[in-house]
């Protein structure tokens, strides 16, 4: 329990001064509504039983000439009503002020948490984001904070309210009469310990709760990204399956945690009605042997709702804190995971000039954990250097490696062995947001936002004031504008999610677009035409050799045609560099890039190889 508060005390920071008054608000209001049931018992006492002076309570007497004496009270019965009405009014009052300060700081908090999950998403390592499920993280980003939300808005103050409403009154009960005090809180410990015993029991229950939701946001989430796939081989009743399964964990995980919560509001109601039964039963004996004023048991009676409610509330505050606890670790097992910030470089890096050499040197990288590398590394000593404004292409099975370069010089992963040299200067030593600035890169799958054509193009550019000359500019050397023009809406044109709206050759020319206008020292394009057809793929190709020296440039491509014009070409097979040379090199030595060649050109339609050989020699 002490954890417990430890860590609510701790996601709080900042906003504990709005706490504070909100529970001073809530003490007085409790204060204050206790005094409602002494105006009646004073009444009662004072005005409806008439007993002699000297043995009425003091207490009411005073009340009663407080309000004017009990000649004047007799007469004007309106007056105590009047006061209550006040007296609740002012708790009423005090109790928005309670709420309105706790859910403005909960909302605080709950903002502050979200926007620093969210920002902790954006730079989680890529081996971490490839180990958890993107309907997870979001469950975490969405329901676990809305979850901690609730229970900062209205539980915390709650507990205060609890101890409180039970704490308010205990001076008062006993100076009026100890019998019925003890009567009234006697069975008080053993609610309590049958709510903590049940919070111990709930916790972990509502942590699978959590966990199974989350797995079910997941399988709707995947299901909804691949819809067309689904519907392609008409996979609907398999993933209907699929969903009932995650939906039935979630629902298992549920029952089980709404039979712990029936078994305990059940148990703790009846323990709370067998203490109110005792407080008014001892009271009744007491009242019948003229040892308790009328006023004094009828206020005993009033207030006896008033703590023992609280405190069986307590349960549901304890069983709400499970599950804002539940709620806490699984956001802090993203937050407490170490992000690409941890160890990164912070030496500037800003090189002169159009372009960067390139330079890998016995390169060896696996998917495994940084301290165990795969058993079989996905490249193994690669080497091949780029003179700066320089072009390379890569060209290889699927599953070379080629991908993997491309990951490593955008420090989505860091290489194990050997060294990799951009502008003459260790990868490693340069930081991650300057060498991404420094890399305009358009990958195998590109995603586009489900906005503008403009905005899509634009997401690149650092807020130059020529953004849309620029923009026209590269989607013309892309050979996108043109179509582009064709659209009613132009560049205001939206696109559907991940641009599906779009042909494929249309996503990867705006794709290509976006990347030009970052300017990059480093152009990437990994299978980048690959939808493209070769008429256009010449044109780009085209275009970019009138670009040459503007930007050093690694060309992936299946597609020989496509890398036919680089400076120089790499083979890779499993991992290792094959060959490496000039295409007239490679296509006059036997090997797999000739074969490859020999392939291509026997199955290519005469005008798409004379299109080739026209933009090759050009």
């Amino acid at each position: 329990m002490p954890r417990a508060f430890s860590t609510i005390w701790q996601v709080t920071e900042g906003h504990r001064t709005r706490y504070a008054f909100a529970l001073a608000a809530l003490i007085a209001s409790g204060a204050v509504l206790y005094t409602v049931p002494l105006v009646s018992k004073s009444v009662i006492d004072v005005i409806i039983v008439r007993g002699a002076k000297e043995s009425l309570p003091p207490t009411s007497v005073w009340i009663v000439d407080a309000m004017g004496g009990a000649a004047h009270v007799r007469d004007r019965l309106w007056i105590p009503g009047l006061v209550m009405l006040a007296i609740t009014v002012l708790a009423g009052v005090l109790t928005h002020l309670r709420t309105r300060l706790s859910s403005g700081a909960a909302e605080a908090v709950a903002r502050r948490l979200r926007d620093n999950l969210y920002d902790h998403m954006q730079r989680l390592t890529c081996r971490t984001l490839d180990q958890r499920p993107s309907g997870d993280l979001l469950q975490r980003c969405t329901s676990d904070v809305e979850t901690l939300r609730n229970f900062l808005a209205g539980q915390v103050i709650e507990i205060g309210r609890a101890v409180a409403m039970l704490v308010i009154p205990l001076p008062l009960m006993f100076w009026l009469d100890w019998r019925l005090t003890i009567a009234s809180i006697v069975l008080l410990p053993v609610i309590v310990t049958f709510s903590l015993v049940f919070f111990h029991r709930m916790r972990p229950v509502f942590t699978a709760k959590e966990n199974a939701e989350g797995k079910m946001t997941t399988t709707i989430t995947e299901n909804l990204t691949g819809i067309r796939v689904v519907r392609a081989f008409a996979r609907q009743d398999f993933e209907q399956s699929k969903f009932e399964g995650s939906s039935g964990e979630f629902r298992d995980a549920d029952m089980k945690l709404f039979r712990l919560l029936a078994t305990f509001w059940a148990s703790s109601d009846l323990l709370c009605f067998a203490q109110s039964i005792l407080a008014v039963g001892t009271g009744l004996w007491l009242l019948a042997h003229d040892r308790v004023s009328v006023g004094t048991f009828f206020w005993f009676i009033s207030v006896i709702g008033m703590f023992i409610w609280p405190v069986r509330m307590m349960g549901r505050i304890l069983a709400d804190l499970g599950k804002a606890l539940a709620a806490i670790e699984r956001i802090r097992e993203i937050v407490d995971t170490p992000d690409e910030r941890v160890g990164d470089a912070t030496e500037p890096f800003a090189p002169s000039g159009n372009g960067v050499s390139i330079e890998f040197r016995d390169v060896t990288f696996g998917f495994g954990a940084p301290d165990a590398p795969a058993a079989t590394p996905v490249l193994d000593r690669v080497s091949f250097s780029i003179p700066a404004g320089g072009t390379l292409g890569i060209v290889g099975p699927s599953g070379a490696g080629k991908s993997t370069i491309v990951h490593l010089l955008l420090r989505f992963y860091d290489y194990e062995h050997g060294s990799i040299l951009v502008a003459g200067r260790e990868l490693r030593t340069i930081p991650r947001q300057a060498i991404r600035g420094a890399i305009g890169s358009v990958l195998q799958q590109p995603f586009l936002y489900s906005k503008t054509l403009k905005d899509n193009i634009l997401v690149s550019a650092a807020g130059d004031s020529n953004t849309e000359d620029a923009m026209r500019s590269a989607a013309a050397v892309a050979s996108v504008h043109s179509s582009i023009e064709e659209f009613p809406q132009q560049y205001e044109t939206l696109v559907g999610e991940r641009g599906i709206t779009l042909s494929g050759g249309q996503r990867q020319r705006v794709a290509i677009a976006r990347s030009l206008v970052q300017d990059p020292k480093i152009l990437i394009l990994d299978d980048a035409l690959s939808a493209v057809d070769t008429h256009t793929e010449a044109e780009i190709l085209q275009s970019f050799r009138s670009r040459t020296a503007k930007h050093t440039t690694i060309v992936i491509a299946h597609r020989l045609s496509t890398l036919m014009h680089a400076d120089r070409i790499v083979v890779l097979d499993r991992g290792h560099v094959v060959q490496s040379g000039t295409h007239e090199e490679l296509v006059a030595q036997p090997g797999m890039y000739r074969t490859l060649w020999e392939i291509q050109t026997q199955t290519e339609d005469p005008d798409e190889r004379e299109n080739a050989e026209v933009a090759h020699v050009h």
